[in-house]
């Protein structure tokens, strides 16, 4: 049975099962309890409004602590199980693991909101403001679905690149490797310059943008464009360009981890 006060004392396996590490964990934490506590001072935990009794946990109860509760959610979001095999895992029953999934799931998003840990949806909700000068990077990244059945939508959502039917975001992320801004989900088979194109979004004028051949004739009014250069047809490159696109691609590594970051969570639920 999984329980935090095992799980705490070894930092790999915690890391393992939650995606975050036990300090992020924490700082999480803080933002979750008061979430969970607003919940519950106005519904009970089966989602009805809370009459008379105020909210404490019993003493055999199934998640008895706070940090068992962010535990449970984070576990489910990091491997994506069975909610069946998700119930054995904490000792109970797949009728109270399908509730706590539905009770919890909302909270831990507002918490990682509420944190700044989200990034921003639509451009307007980007304050560039409060964005520094600086590198940034943005990104493709796909995922694969099952095959539709419809053979219309089949060749809308095949990627060639991919060789599978996927859907798509385009991710801009800041110097620290934190997402910033996400685009709305797409069919595979769109590219990755026309949907940053569609999706109108910026950074700061003065900063660099780091971007890979995917993005082609992408520019942005007052920002540098870092792209390597792409091999001639029929040609080679010279050394200096080798040197350069070596160089990108060392820098550019730093978005691909990003985007690890968040794969490693099956529902892609940000890293704090």
């Amino acid at each position: 049975m999984l329980r935090y006060v095992d799980l705490v004392h070894n930092p790999r396996q915690f890391l393992a099962l939650t995606g975050y590490t036990r300090d992020e964990f924490r700082a999480l934490l803080s933002f979750f309890r008061v979430r969970f506590q607003a919940y519950v001072s106005r519904f009970t935990l089966e989602g009805k409004p809370r009459q008379h009794r105020t909210y404490s946990p019993y003493k055999n109860s199934i998640l008895p602590t706070m940090e068992d509760k962010l535990l449970f959610i984070l576990n489910y979001l990091k491997t994506n199980p069975l909610q069946e095999s998700h119930a054995q895992h904490f000792g109970m029953q797949q009728s109270q693991a399908n509730q706590y999934i539905h009770l919890l799931l909302p909270l831990v998003k507002q918490s990682l909101s509420d944190c700044g840990e989200l990034p921003a949806r639509v451009m307007e909700d980007l304050n560039l403001e409060e964005e520094a000068v600086g590198l940034y990077f943005h990104d493709g990244t796909e995922r694969p679905i099952t095959r539709p059945q419809d053979p219309d939508e089949q060749k809308l959502y095949y990627s060639g690149k991919q060789k599978d039917h996927t859907i798509k975001n385009d991710v801009l992320i800041n110097e620290r490797g934190k997402i910033r801004f996400l685009t709305d989900t797409v069919e595979g088979k769109k590219n990755d310059k026309r949907l940053a194109d569609e999706s109108g979004y910026r950074v700061p004028e003065g900063s660099v943008l780091a971007q890979d051949a995917g993005f082609q004739g992408f520019q942005l009014e007052g920002v540098a464009i870092l792209q390597p250069k792409k091999k001639p047809r029929g040609g080679e490159l010279s050394y200096a360009d080798k040197v350069r696109n070596r160089l990108i691609s060392s820098i550019r590594v730093r978005v691909e981890h990003a985007i690890g970051g968040v794969k490693g969570c099956n529902r892609a639920i940000p890293r704090i």
